[in-house]
């Protein structure tokens, strides 16, 4: 069976490296270098990397029109094989395998369709999440299921390391479906219209924090924002970014206003009052500064126990 596998992420490399064992990757989609920084620096995505390693063939086009297309079409390929590309297919592009499209989804679709289902469970508090291989149709996360894999939450993940959870267990989810499609013994199922859910693109804004949420909401933030875009507040006009934290269960006599910083515990960290409960934090990093864990904030920044931070 003949694929072009289209990826980009870190998030999607063990899927490219176990599909190019098993079978034959005739190219890779993947999106074009970006130049970033003061040095104008030309950085490759980490699916590129992977693919020059492996000496694939390399598609990086700027748009799906008729360029990309012919290139793709000159691959006789069978199927599409699709994890975090980041890009709406047409119908004509979908057009040129055989075998259509499949994609690794991380959630258990019908929930949390869309852009950020990893940061999206943790933000929410699910208890569960999961993986889904799907059908690629020409509405997003719609297709029809192939496979899936539900995962525990404990509820201390970040999307940094529940991701790289996805990242393993999804490249082993979809080489069996890849094995089922080519013996011809894949099952597959609608979604239908039940516990459909949607998630959205998040913007570096959106970590800002409302101090008058609780410490629940405020903690399962900081997990769902790492490692980006990060949650920040301001102290003396400066952007604060919050980098561990957790919900502050000892008993205490210490009360504030939202944003008051209370004082410390000293297995705990720095105590921030919320609009409910109190926000233990354990690392820090002040605009311009270095991160640091909590001690180390504490004696070398003046004025900080007793300021309410701010920001909203």
């Amino acid at each position: 069976m003949r694929i072009v596998f289209a990826g980009s992420p870190l998030i999607a490399v063990p899927s490219l490296v176990k599909i190019s064992s098993n079978f034959d990757v005739v190219g890779v989609l993947t999106n074009p270098d970006k130049v970033t920084g003061r040095g104008r620096k030309i950085v490759s995505n980490p699916v590129k990397i992977k693919a020059l390693e492996l000496g694939l063939k390399i598609i990086e086009p700027d748009t799906l029109g008729s360029d990309a297309r012919n290139k793709i079409k000159d691959l006789n390929a069978d199927i599409l094989v699709v994890f975090a590309y980041g890009r709406i297919f047409g119908p004509k592009f979908l057009s040129l395998f055989p075998l259509g499209g499949v994609n690794v989804h991380p959630s258990l679709l019908p929930r949390h369709r869309g852009s950020s289902p990893i940061l999206t469970a943790i933000l929410n508090g699910d208890t569960e999440t999961g993986i889904t291989v799907q059908r690629i149709n020409l509405q997003m996360d719609t297709g029809a299921i192939l496979n899936q894999q539900s995962i525990t939450l404990r509820g201390n993940e970040t999307t940094e390391s529940l991701g790289n959870t996805v990242s393993i267990k999804g490249a082993d989810l979809l080489l069996k479906t890849l094995v089922e499609i080519e013996s011809g013994s894949e099952a597959e199922r609608e979604q239908g219209d039940k516990g459909v859910s949607y998630c959205t693109r998040i913007a570096k804004e959106d970590g800002l924090i409302d101090w008058n949420m609780s410490a629940v909401g405020i903690d399962r933030k900081i997990r769902a924002y790492t490692p980006w875009p990060k949650v920040y507040t301001q102290f003396k006009e400066k952007n604060l970014m919050l980098l561990s934290g957790s919900v502050f269960i000892k008993e205490t006599d210490l009360s504030g206003e939202p944003g008051e910083v209370l004082g410390f515990d000293k297995s705990d960290g720095i105590l921030i009052q919320t609009g409910n409960g109190i926000l233990a934090i354990g690392a820090l990093q002040l605009q311009s500064r270095k991160a640091n864990d909590w001690k180390s904030f504490i004696n070398g920044t003046q004025n900080f126990i007793g300021c309410v931070l701010g920001g909203v």
